[in-house]
């Protein structure tokens, strides 16, 4: 428990100190947001605000996690594998908001080179989770709240390569307003720690194979929970400074690290479907999308003013932090339903808390 405090004080403090000397130096370098022309008119005011906040989340997430070894010596498999996730997919959306700024448009990278750069973090993800899937735990069957009984064989790495995706870009198209993706972020992460750190203290090794106990690794998921505590402590430093009114953007460099974060949490907690109940903000953000662009080429109309649906709202007259505040908590309200299935699991299986 020591550790996991450690590593999300040490983010929060690393986030909420680093973020104003980003902010002067990102500015000097001319690292400013390219805003959409066809998005609210409100908007075009941030133009010029500092992006790319989300190199500072990152660098709080390694001296968060690092500087938790203190009292942690080993580390596991599964720790680095996150690591690799968050830092893969960062990376790719920094290549992606570093074009942005260089070209001076609110376009990065072709779509064909992000699907390459998230496939290629990906597949290597997939493949050092199932090659030491066997000692901690995480399984390579589907799972919900635990893992089935449904073999994906060589299609888990496809499966994961879908479930990263599609939770970074899901966080992606939520990041449109101040604060929206960090603050929301702050409640799925706490979601996992929890999750993480639950199955690290309820092992079937540690419980003798009492009911509802998890065969689990118990370091792997010590790391697993230290590495979500860290992002967490990175996110709610760096929400200081990105509430509204902004004063900096995570960029994609931040949003694509949290998304593929969390992706990669639901695999190795084996909670890959329960992602979906616990990032239900998400889902909504990204099905608001599908329905749009279905709607709009299909039919030749739209269902919502604009999309993603946070826009839909700004424009029917409700106020940015309006719209935040209330988005918070709906992600507030998935997260814990997430988390009630996920202990009536335990209580249902004999489990005693």
């Amino acid at each position: 428990m020591i550790s996991i405090l450690i590593a999300a004080g040490l983010a929060g403090i690393v986030t909420l100190l680093g973020t104003p000397l980003a902010i002067r130096a990102f500015r000097a370098w001319g690292w400013g947001q390219r805003i959409r022309e066809d998005g609210p008119r409100t908007h075009l005011e941030k133009t010029g605000t500092p992006t790319m906040g989300g190199v500072v989340m990152i660098v709080g997430l390694l001296v968060g996690f690092l500087g938790s070894r203190v009292t942690t010596q080993r580390l596991t498999e599964t720790g680095l594998a996150l690591l690799l996730a968050a830092i893969g997919f960062g990376v790719v959306g920094f290549l992606d908001d570093i074009t942005k700024v260089r070209h001076r448009r609110s376009l990065g990278l072709s779509k064909l080179q992000k699907f390459a750069g998230t496939a290629v973090v990906s597949v290597l993800f997939a493949l050092l989770v199932s090659s030491f899937a066997g000692e901690s735990g995480t399984s390579t069957n589907l799972s919900f709240i635990r893992e089935t009984s449904i073999r994906l064989g060589v299609l888990f790495v496809v499966w994961a390569f879908l479930i990263l995706t599609a939770s970074s870009n899901a966080v992606n198209l939520t990041d449109g307003l101040d604060g929206l993706a960090a603050g929301s972020s702050t409640l799925v992460l706490s979601s996992f720690v929890f999750i993480a750190f639950w199955q690290f203290r309820h092992t079937c090794e540690l419980l003798g194979g009492a009911s509802g106990c998890y065969a689990v690794d118990g370091a792997h998921m010590q790391d697993a929970a230290i590495v979500a505590a860290a992002m967490l402590g990175a996110a709610v430093g760096f929400l200081w400074w990105n509430a509204a009114p902004a004063q900096i953007f995570m960029g994609d460099t931040g949003s694509l690290a949290l998304g593929g974060l969390m992706g990669a949490l639901a695999i190795v907690t084996n909670t890959q479907l329960l992602l979906v109940i616990l990032g239900g903000l998400y889902v909504i953000e990204t099905a608001s999308v599908i329905i749009q662009v279905i709607a709009f080429r299909g039919f030749g109309r739209r269902v919502f003013r604009m999309s993603p649906i946070h826009h839909h709202f700004e424009l029917v007259g409700w106020p940015e932090f309006t719209v935040i505040v209330r988005f918070w908590m709906l992600a507030g309200i998935c997260a814990s339903v997430g988390l009630g299935l996920y202990y009536a699991d335990f209580i249902a299986r004999g489990g005693l808390g």
